[in-house]
């Protein structure tokens, strides 16, 4: 999946939307001053530097699959402990975070459960564990245009509706089957600007993520097609994308 790529194409893409919903993100999971937190799936480290305004360099430890993305966000944030690693195999001890969280990132991870469960693991009994999505299942996510004119065009794509805890009740059934408890599910929306479709479209050109992957693999007629079929889905610029993000809290064992 295309995350091997530059810190700066994945801020370009997906840290649009990303970096105004962490801030809502950590009002919702409670991370409160003195805490130790981990960021898992931190990326090039949007979250992650959120979470050190809040604790200090001291106070976050991170980490990521991504080669790129762990140098860039430690390049970003001197002094906080990141490193590379899968969400199902955390390389950090039992019990030593208040709060473990993952942005953006279960839907993604090969096993879900697995991961919800290693988070669990490295936080303190009691602690917060949490984690967002965003709702593409309910056609309420950030590329929801997108993959709609995609599928106008065959009707037979796989679109990111399909990755798990991505349609409501998913990231809050993935948490209780992984053994977390009082677990309350959310939601929290963000609103992006743009000026011109211009501005819209290039992102997905730069192979990130599922989207990126799909817009790569089309040759030059495809690509075409799949612009013009976007931007007759759009408003005329300039104009706002809401995107809405499925939240889960819960805690420790």
């Amino acid at each position: 999946m295309g995350f091997d790529v530059a810190a700066d194409a994945y801020d370009r893409f997906m840290g649009q939307y990303s970096g105004p919903l962490g801030g809502e993100f950590l009002r919702l999971a409670g991370v409160r001053s003195g805490h130790r937190a981990l960021d898992v799936g931190c990326g090039p480290g949007a979250l992650t530097a959120r979470l050190v305004s809040l604790l200090g360099a001291g106070g976050v430890a991170a980490v990521d699959p991504s080669p790129p993305f762990v140098a860039a966000a430690r390049n970003r944030l001197p002094g906080v402990d990141i490193r590379r690693g899968a969400a199902e195999h955390l390389p950090f001890a039992d019990s030593v975070f208040d709060a473990t969280l993952a942005q953006l990132v279960i839907h993604f991870l090969a096993d879900p459960v697995a991961g919800l469960r290693e988070m669990s693991r490295v936080t303190r009994s009691g602690g917060v564990v949490a984690a967002c999505v965003w709702d593409h299942a309910g056609g309420k996510g950030p590329l929801a245009t997108f993959w709609e004119a995609v599928q106008s065009i065959d009707d037979r794509a796989l679109t990111e509706a399909l990755l798990p805890g991505t349609a409501e009740g998913q990231l809050a059934d993935l948490f209780d089957t992984a053994g977390l408890l009082e677990i309350e599910q959310g939601s929290a929306s963000v609103r992006v600007e743009f000026g011109s479709f211009a501005a819209w479209w290039e992102p997905f050109t730069l192979g990130v993520g599922p989207a990126g992957d799909h817009v790569r693999c089309l040759d030059v007629r495809g690509r075409d097609e799949l612009r013009h079929a976007c931007a007759g889905l759009l408003p005329a610029a300039p104009f706002g994308i809401d995107a809405t993000a499925w939240t889960v809290r819960a805690r420790a064992r």
